[in-house]
């Protein structure tokens, strides 16, 4: 397992540095620069300011240049400052970062919550009144807009009832509680954003493997349906969902643009967002790596999860 880890963390290395580069040659090849920005804010700004700040902040330098100084300063752990906050980039993703995998990861739990228990009802007796009723939920949430489920649960639980605050996020010393009312509403969105997906997927994935031998093989041995569901086809069942997951941990990282934007969430996807439209180049191209370093990170995840779902796996069949 040792060396299946290595392996993985090498070929992560390699695919950061990779993305690393093509990340900041599309960055450096967007039009305008921030000194392109100053000389249009201030028009007592002359040429040789402009090119006296371009040397200054190597801007004047090829794009290979610039990136292997780059990335010098990053392996000694300086990222460089953000423009647009005037402060290093990681005391800028820090906070940001935090709140993120907070959305995201208590979000991400609710939805396998729901999803897994109401897919496997709904694969137990397919075609009959549940499965329609789960099946039509999920199409609901799927074709339902993020933007606007925030928009109705504005209107609802903020402007109707008064219940949670409409956007925003707990001032510092505030109480738990406060904390908990500001979080509601961002993490019921998101959660009613993904879970249809993941039970669909679930549903899919039971249906497949409960019309395997083995299951009825298991049913003619005279076992219970909930034994053969939860005992025998489950960890089975589990496997794609698995890798879903894997593949939308990235996009559940970054891609919460939307969710943190109508409530002025401070979080990464807005952060991303925000640092491409203000070029502050070192703000987004650490952002976009992080999201880069999340879905390698849930690929890893995916295949110790294999594993542990099915014993027939080994990490000692990919060494040789």
């Amino acid at each position: 397992m040792i060396r299946f880890l290595a392996t993985r963390l090498l070929q992560c290395l390699l695919v950061l540095a990779v993305m690393s580069f093509l990340i900041y040659a599309l960055i450096g090849l967007m039009p305008g620069d921030p000194i392109d920005l100053m000389i249009a804010a201030n028009p007592d700004f002359t040429s040789a300011d402009a090119a006296r700040l371009k040397a200054l902040y190597g801007l004047d330098q090829p794009l290979l240049k610039r990136y292997g100084n780059w990335l010098t300063s990053a392996l000694g752990g300086d990222f460089g400052y953000s423009r647009l906050y005037s402060q290093p980039v990681l005391d800028v993703i820090g906070p940001r970062l935090a709140n993120t995998a907070l959305l995201v990861g208590i979000s991400l739990a609710l939805s396998l919550l729901l999803a897994i228990p109401l897919g496997i009802a709904a694969a137990a007796r397919p075609y009959s009144v549940i499965d329609y009723l789960v099946n039509l939920s999920c199409f609901a949430g799927i074709s339902a807009p993020p933007f606007w489920l925030a928009l109705m649960a504005i209107m609802l639980f903020s402007v109707t009832l008064g219940w949670f605050p409409a956007g925003g996020q707990a001032p510092p010393g505030a109480s738990i509680w406060e904390g908990i009312q500001h979080a509601v509403l961002p993490i019921g969105v998101l959660t009613l954003a993904s879970v249809g997906g993941f039970t669909r997927f679930m549903r899919a994935s039971m249906l497949q493997t409960l019309r395997q031998d083995f299951i009825r093989t298991a049913s003619a041995k005279g076992m219970t349906r909930t034994r053969v569901i939860y005992g025998h086809a489950l960890r089975n069942a589990l496997l794609p969902l698995v890798t879903v997951i894997a593949l939308s941990f990235g996009t559940l990282f970054s891609g919460a643009l939307i969710t943190e934007t109508m409530f002025a969430w401070l979080g990464m996807g807005k952060t991303i967002y925000d640092a491409i439209l203000g070029n502050d180049f070192n703000l987004a191209l650490v952002g976009l790596l992080m999201a880069t370093g999340m879905t390698l990170l849930g690929n890893v995840l995916a295949d110790i999860s294999y594993v542990a779902l099915d014993p027939r796996l080994d990490f000692r069949a990919e060494e040789p």
